[in-house]
């Protein structure tokens, strides 16, 4: 039988069971007290921090401590728009089932709590059409709603509205102390010895994930009665992961090649991108001008092996083109003095970041002209895209066949003429090229006259009688002539038309 998984044994309670976050779980508290007065001002509370340090936990706790019941969804779900819509949507407004099979109603005041774990990870195809979807639940659930995620701005960069229509409450890693406070009360609980040495070194070694804390002593204290500081040491030690700034502050700062190479392995970034950091920061970093030229010209030598890469697609490459690029700005650096400017972020990376939404639909303008004319899109963006724009601006004709023929929505269409999607020659453009049906006017039916009462009905006059005319011979409806034979079919126009 395998055992139980002390991180859920161990989950607290309530929320005065949260290690190392008090002022966060009190946020908390205050915000679910609000909805007990009615609907507060936010709607959805956000809680963001490093993962393992309780933010699941406390929201659980949080349901627990107020009596109510809980719709969890997690990166491990499908997370489509529909699926949010039909499962959290629907949980927000209507009635619902509680874990124990307890009908809530909402009638009667049952709350549930509506958590949306890893909102920060809705990404590609899996998660397409989500965030429209959470912006909706937030600004008009009934439910309290509850948003994890480990990157606040990652979350906010997908929707702005994350700010303003939320309440952020930020959890922080909880201090060696606290964890090795909460240690020890599981070890005297599991009857389990420890060291005083032991557990700072697991305290240590957690770097305040409490999560992994907790599963490194179960770890050691499997089939173990006493954990001591020797098991402990054995542990493999949890590098943090080196992010990019530690690699330069080693490489501009300290000169310290083999560092940096060191830290370099540890970062998931690949030798493009890291030219991209050490060039955007260069003019920052080098005293003089034939620093920043002997810099610059060990890039350029990296860049020749970046180019084989590829190339070739031989990937062993980019070994010497990271020694390039950490050994020749170390050897070109020879004035003593460093700076101590903050490090900058790529703005190639940047503008290519904001430049996402255009560039897609870009692409996309570019496959429907190339289907018109027998050609990919890529030979339509590279060669003949400005001719489509000069085109279409110059002649509205041609604009009416593009949205007949290409099937041009009005977004395209002003992408294409550089007008806004409102202008008035994309109106008056789909106007002509679908008129609005005429309006069918039902006949107005006339009346039947009124009959007079027959004493108030005047006499009519005599006429003089006719004779009767012969019945005539019923008329022969003429013949229709033959019909004329239908002439051949246009053929499609095509751009020389024009």
């Amino acid at each position: 039988m395998a055992a139980e998984d002390w991180t859920e044994k161990y989950r607290p309670e309530t929320l005065k069971d949260i290690v190392g976050n008090p002022s966060s779980a009190a946020a908390m508290k205050q915000w679910a007290e609000a909805w007990q007065k009615g609907v507060p001002k936010y709607r959805a509370l956000v809680l963001s921090g490093s993962p393992g340090i309780g933010k699941t936990s406390s929201a659980l706790a949080l349901a627990r401590e107020m009596g109510w019941s809980t719709v969890e969804m997690n990166a491990s779900d499908q997370r489509t728009g529909a699926i949010i819509e039909d499962v959290a949507i629907r949980a927000s407004k209507f009635n619902t089932f509680a874990e124990d099979g307890s009908f809530h109603s909402t009638t009667d005041g049952e709350m549930k709590l509506i958590i949306l774990d890893e909102a920060d990870s809705l990404y590609g195809v899996h998660d397409r059409g989500a965030m429209p979807v959470i912006i909706n639940l937030v600004k008009n659930t009934r439910q309290p709603v509850i948003l994890i995620c480990n990157d606040y701005y990652e979350l906010t960069r997908k929707s702005a509205s994350i700010k303003t229509e939320t309440q952020q409450v930020v959890f922080r890693k909880p201090q060696q102390r606290s964890v090795e406070t909460m240690l020890k009360k599981i070890c005297a609980k599991e009857r389990v010895a420890i060291e005083d040495e032991a557990v700072s070194l697991i305290a240590e070694n957690c770097d305040g994930d409490m999560r992994a804390a907790i599963r490194d002593l179960q770890s050691l204290a499997l089939g173990n009665r006493l954990v001591t500081a020797e098991m402990a040491e054995m542990l493999s030690q949890r590098e943090s992961r080196s992010d990019m700034y530690e690699f330069l502050g080693a490489l501009f700062r300290k000169r310290n090649a083999e560092l940096a190479k060191h830290i370099l392995r540890e970062c998931d970034v690949d030798p493009p991108t890291v030219s991209l950091w050490i060039l955007e920061n260069i003019p920052r970093e080098c005293a003089t001008k034939k620093e920043m030229a002997d810099c610059l010209d060990a890039l350029s030598r990296a860049d020749v092996f970046l180019g084989r890469v590829s190339k070739r697609m031989y990937y062993g490459l980019w070994k010497y083109a990271s020694d390039m690029m950490v050994e020749g700005v170390v050897n070109a650096l020879k004035t003593p003095k460093t700076s101590f400017d903050r490090f900058m972020f790529p703005s190639y990376l940047s503008k290519m970041s904001r430049s996402r939404a255009t560039r897609a639909q870009r692409k996309a303008l570019s496959m429907k002209l190339g289907s018109l004319v027998h050609t990919s899109g890529n030979t339509v963006l590279n060669e003949s895209f400005g001719f489509f724009k000069q085109l279409a601006t110059d002649d509205e004709e041609f604009r009416i066949f593009l949205i007949k023929e290409a099937g041009l929505e009005e977004g395209e269409l002003a992408f294409l003429l550089g007008v806004k999607s409102d202008d008035k020659v994309i109106k008056s453009s789909f106007k002509a090229a679908y008129p609005p049906a005429p309006k069918v006017t039902k006949k107005k039916t006339e009346k039947p006259a009124k009959t007079e009462p027959a004493e108030f009905r005047m006499p009519e006059k005599k006429t003089e009688s006719t004779p009767k005319e012969a019945p005539s011979k019923p008329v022969e409806a003429p013949k229709e002539p033959p019909a004329e034979p239908k002439p051949p079919a246009a053929k499609q126009r095509s751009l020389f038309d024009f």
